[in-house]
């Protein structure tokens, strides 16, 4: 079975990364969205969000036209660079940071809104800057919803399959991630191998719906 635990330490290593890079895009872009009042607001969210409904072969489609050798990032990128992102655990961590982003981005966005705007008045008042205000008035208070959104969204990057197969592939020991391993596990025959990765991949989702349950604000009776 120790060959089941290496899509495990490579579907970590992309979930880690990913929900990194979407806490910190998911806080600086909710934040913009809760705060900044624009025509086409509401058209952006709405494009942010799409990953979440989208079908995850679409998703990886236009991933591909985008980052492959021959469009127009993964072309510029070769070039200029000689890097290559398709079939690559980059690629795969670009699909999973995509397929994830909404659940932060909403989430971060929500959380910022429900922040009352007179706290950070006065503590504008009392001579704080506009970054202090941020990081010591609306961080702390919207903490609990953004972090809510963090753990699903790396829940959500843990068991990615359709965008990060069309753009990763299944290489073992490379590319392969859990959810890949556990497909191509049933279509072998490795039933044992399937049952310990389904095993970890229901534990680790009940772990991260605890948490995201107890996060939320306690409801009031009445």
């Amino acid at each position: 079975m120790e060959h089941a635990w290496i899509p495990l330490s490579l579907s970590l290593k992309v979930a880690g990364w990913a929900t990194l890079l979407d806490l910190l895009l998911g806080i600086a872009i909710g934040f913009a969205l809760a705060r900044l009042k624009f025509p086409g607001r509401d058209l952006i969210d709405a494009m942010l969000t799409l990953p979440m409904v989208m079908p995850p072969t679409v998703l990886g489609y236009y991933l591909l036209v985008l980052i492959g050798r021959k469009g127009p990032i993964g072309a510029w990128l070769y070039e200029h660079f000689g890097i290559q992102l398709i079939f690559t655990l980059t690629g795969a961590i670009i699909a999973a940071t995509i397929v994830a982003f909404p659940l932060v981005f909403k989430s971060a966005r929500t959380a910022f809104e429900s922040v009352d705007p007179q706290l950070e008045k006065a503590a504008r008042v009392l001579g704080s800057s506009e970054l202090a205000v941020f990081f010591r008035v609306t961080l702390p208070l919207a903490w609990r919803g953004i972090l809510a959104g963090v753990l699903l969204a790396f829940a959500r990057a843990l068991g990615e399959f359709g965008a990060t197969l069309m753009v990763a592939g299944s290489i073992p020991g490379r590319t392969q991630t859990l959810s890949i391993a556990v497909y191509e596990a049933v279509q072998a025959g490795q039933d044992d191998t399937a049952n310990l990765l389904v095993i970890i991949v229901s534990i680790t989702c009940v772990v991260v719906l605890v948490t995201v349950g107890r996060l939320s604000p306690p409801r009031t009776a009445g």
